[in-house]
């Protein structure tokens, strides 16, 4: 496996060569002091271009990167449409465990997305002269009473989704209102109070990969367990779990930020998800 020197190496000669290329830098978890270093680290490199067609026309530059096992080009997903000509990438596999994001952008998309990244190659002084190596702009942010309230209801409405869901024993739809609706808002009220905690100057990742530096042994455990498997004895523990630990925090971070919460709401929604975990499955009436 090539070392971050010789991947470096070779991402920044590539621009020092190629008159196109004006500047590159390096984005992602790379510059990001507080990510901890390990070998699946990808490298996040953006060369800053005047034009893309000529990179686009031509794939066999990025065969200099090293051997690929396999890649993707995801501006050219139908599902995921893209400004192809200001900005293109390829994302690459190596053989040796390596994976590489590069992506060539015009500066008028470069200047307008910049977040963390360390410069590595520029030209013409583009790049601005003080880095962006602080993931400030990841923290969790501070939420209004309004937010708090549509988080809250959206979870506790939510619910009467899984309930006919799981009578109805209709597993993947189930699965995917857990993970896809509920889920959101339990992470992102945990979030909050991890702000809350830490002065809102903390980031946890996406997906809250970070979540576990931040919280309690215990209550990482019982963010894991509204987890399940596809089965429905499962899945109704689960959703209880999530109502108790979502209940547990929307207490706190109202308390904390002086917000009002819904109790009734909360106390409606799982009396009602509690009935129909109870209603017999040859039932006429729901009460």
């Amino acid at each position: 496996m090539r070392s971050e020197k010789e991947m470096l190496d070779l991402i920044i000669n590539t621009a020092v060569d190629d008159p196109r290329i004006r500047a590159a830098y390096l984005e992602g978890s790379r510059p990001d002091p507080n990510v901890s270093k390990d070998i699946f680290q990808d490298y996040d490199v953006v060369y800053v271009v005047a034009e893309t067609q000529s990179f686009r026309d031509d794939n066999d530059w990025i065969n200099r990167f090293g051997d690929r096992l396999y890649m993707q080009y995801p501006e050219d997903n139908v599902y995921y449409p893209s400004d192809v000509d200001n900005c293109y990438g390829w994302l690459m596999q190596f053989a040796d465990g390596n994976r590489l994001d590069l992506h060539v952008c015009t500066w008028n998309h470069v200047r307008s997305n910049l977040n963390l990244y360390r410069t590595l190659v520029d030209k013409d002084n583009l790049m601005p002269e003080k880095q962006m190596l602080s993931d400030k702009k990841f923290w969790v942010r501070k939420p209004t009473q309004e937010q708090f309230h549509c988080t809250c209801n959206e979870f506790w409405w939510c619910l009467n989704n899984i309930a006919k869901g799981l009578w109805r024993e209709e597993i993947p739809y189930v699965m995917d209102m857990m993970d896809f609706q509920l889920r959101p808002m339990l992470r992102r009220m945990l979030e909050w109070m991890i702000g809350i905690e830490n002065d809102f100057s903390v980031s946890v990742g996406k997906s809250a990969k970070y979540m576990s530096k931040y919280v309690s042994d215990e209550l990482y455990k019982e963010y894991l367990e509204t987890y399940s498997v596809a089965q429905i004895a499962a899945i109704w523990n689960a959703a209880f779990a999530m109502c108790e630990l979502f209940e547990q925090i929307a207490a706190q971070v109202s308390e904390k930020l002086d917000f009002s919460y819904d109790s009734m709401e909360a106390d409606h929604s799982r009396a009602y998800l509690q009935h129909i975990s109870e209603l017999s499955h040859d039932a006429d009436v729901i009460y």
